[in-house]
């Protein structure tokens, strides 16, 4: 989030291993974790909501195709906005409050639920949904992409539940998906940002997503919608190959034969294998 809203005429970063250390440095680190709570508080209800959609909607289409995966994932991505939108925003500006600063001389919020409160008591409903159709933008088909490539991968690497392998197979495969979904979409992601921590020193910059757009290139160049990619693929593989790892296993528990006439239907994540 630093590196992508960072004003080009005075960066405070050179890159992503210099903004690391950088925080560290002049903010301890603590620093690093600024803006925690909004993921600790959102990510259980979205990854329960995203599984859930994607198997279910994919029952609904009823094939297991490479483009119903999709569709699926797709689908998962667009109704979990309504939950990511303002987790990302109380994320956003927490993570740029006291930037630089090892104590903060004024705080703006105490932390993510009080910033999530403050924009609704001065915004409203639409303060709080600020960088809403960005998000929808990027998470549509980075979910479709997301689920298409991990369907792709299980099925090239011969995931099998009694493979003595398949836990590293999944994990790969899961921190693949994080990754193509990020690269799917990672420009949309810099405007979503640049949009959501707009106005945070109390100037506004951008009438809107075109106009962030303009605005991001006529400044900055191409190179704009890259800002950031590094610490974000970075993160990408871990994360994800540790949530479809984990979902996958759990599944492959729960509906194991002693399990399965408790836990009918069939599993979310389809393979034509015994996964």
């Amino acid at each position: 989030v630093r590196l992508q809203v960072q004003n080009v005429e005075k960066p405070l970063y050179r890159g992503t291993f210099h903004c690391f250390q950088s925080i560290i440095k002049q903010e301890s680190a603590f620093g690093l974790y600024k803006g925690i709570g909004s993921p600790m508080m959102g990510l259980t209800f979205i990854n329960a909501l995203v599984f859930g959609v994607q198997g279910n909607t994919l029952r609904a289409l009823g094939k297991d195709t490479p483009l119903n995966q999709f569709l699926a994932g797709s689908a998962a991505g667009a109704i979990q906005c309504i939950i990511c939108c303002p987790m990302e925003l109380a994320k956003t500006r927490m993570q740029l409050q006291g930037t630089g600063e090892y104590k903060l001389k004024k705080k703006n919020y105490k932390n993510s639920l009080d910033c999530l409160i403050k924009i609704y008591r001065k915004e409203g409903l639409r303060g709080i949904n600020r960088g809403m159709v960005s998000t929808f933008i990027r998470e549509t088909p980075s979910f479709g992409f997301y689920f298409l490539t991990y369907d792709c991968m299980t099925r090239y690497l011969g995931c099998e539940a009694e493979d003595s392998y398949v836990i590293p197979k999944l994990l790969f495969s899961g921190g693949m998906s994080g990754i193509v979904s990020w690269l799917s979409t990672y420009p949309m992601d810099v405007i979503k940002s640049r949009l959501q921590a707009d106005g945070v020193g109390g100037i506004t910059q951008y009438k809107g997503i075109l106009d962030c757009i303009r605005k991001s290139y006529h400044d900055e160049g191409w190179r704009v919608f890259t800002r950031g990619l590094t610490s974000t693929l970075l993160r990408a593989f871990p994360v994800n190959a540790a949530t479809f790892a984990t979902v996958t296993v759990f599944l492959m528990y729960m509906r194991s034969e002693d399990n399965l006439r408790e836990c009918e239907p069939g599993p979310v994540i389809q393979q034509p294998s015994s996964l």
